[in-house]
């Protein structure tokens, strides 16, 4: 891999990579925009199994966070972080090099929490530098809001499906039972929807069932399952070339982010007449309540009020596209994109 032609090709202003052997940090940090403002965007800590995945993947990410934060109407640049390593490998002085990391960009990237880290990691972090938001005492856990505004989506394109938002008898596939996805099929479950999920901890199945009386299928099936929306709450790249011609669902509505592995594939999902909820703007609650924070004026009205109004552009996306035959995501990168650069 060339990584200054990746850099160049994903448009990044700058990559760090991070190296603190003494520390047990490995770690790339992108920011990929800051027209808009700061760039602001989680840290995610994985076990990727090589170098060249984890750029990839924060490469992608730091891009959609440009997206995600222009359509949501913040005034903050895209940017990404991850940490290589297994969540065992977890200690303070990662995440305290980690943020001194953070520090050394001098407040071009604020960071948060993501996959893997959580509050109090974000606290350790915060020893070192100021560019951070989430904090338990502020915006604290960003998850709740973004399951708000995942199911303010699924109930838009529940309306462009059925004429009606109601969930009502409709059955929906959740892949993914983390702190999201769970929370999702709360929502889900108490407007009436019938459930399908899959999740690698057998715990959470467990509490899934009990709680929802949801119907368990393996992570390898729940993409495959019969039902009006797949709700996919995991990692990205679900709709590929492999996945598109056995996709059983009215459209495909969820958490997780980068869902479309390129624009082949988001025309080859429209050519199946199969609705897609770009995932940039319905999964924008948590960076909308942790923005809040990060601006110095966190309102936890005001905050909902911008994450249940995911419900209007959602569903004027699929309207257009409707209309239009342009695959969603299309229209919501022009969306995005005129709000980041019509502003040099």
């Amino acid at each position: 891999m060339n990584v200054m032609e990746e850099i160049t090709k994903w448009g990044h202003e700058k990559v760090l990579f991070v190296n603190n052997e003494e520390a047990g940090l490995k770690a790339i940090i992108a920011v990929h925009n800051t027209n808009l403002g700061p760039a602001i965007g989680g840290c995610r800590l994985w076990p990727y199994a090589s170098e060249e995945e984890a750029l990839f993947d924060v490469l992608r990410l730091s891009r959609g966070m440009s997206h995600k934060n222009a359509a949501a109407g913040l005034n903050f640049g895209g940017g990404k972080a991850v940490i290589i390593a297994d969540p065992s490998q977890k200690t303070e002085a990662m995440f305290e090099a980690f943020g001194e990391a953070v520090n050394a960009l001098g407040g071009c990237y604020i960071t948060a929490e993501d996959v893997n880290t959580c509050c109090d990691d974000a606290l350790i972090i915060a020893r070192k530098t100021n560019h951070i938001c989430g904090l338990p005492h502020v915006s604290g856990d960003p998850s709740p809001y973004t399951a708000i505004g995942v199911f303010q989506g699924i109930k838009a394109t529940a309306k462009v499906l059925n004429g009606t938002d109601s969930l009502e008898g409709l059955t929906i596939a959740v892949q993914g039972l983390g702190k999201v996805g769970y929370d999702l099929c709360r929502h889900l479950h108490k407007a009436g929807a019938k459930l399908i999920v899959a999740n690698l901890e057998q715990e959470k199945l467990d509490m899934a069932v009990e709680e929802f009386g949801a119907t368990v299928v393996s992570v390898d099936e729940i993409l495959y399952q019969e039902c009006d929306i797949l709700a996919p709450c995991a990692l990205g790249a679900i709709v590929n070339p492999t996945n598109i011609p056995k996709f059983n669902c009215r459209a495909i509505a969820g958490a997780a982010n980068n869902l479309i592995l390129d624009l082949e594939s988001g025309e080859a999902l429209k050519a199946r007449g199969i609705y897609y909820a770009p995932d940039f703007i319905i999964n924008g609650g948590g960076v909308i309540n942790a923005a809040a924070e990060a601006a110095g004026d966190y309102n936890e009205e005001a905050v909902l009020e911008k994450v249940y109004n995911i419900y209007n552009t959602i569903e004027k996306i699929l309207l257009e596209s409707k209309e239009t035959g342009e695959p969603e995501g299309v229209i919501a990168t022009r969306f995005a994109e005129e709000r980041i650069y019509g502003n040099k």
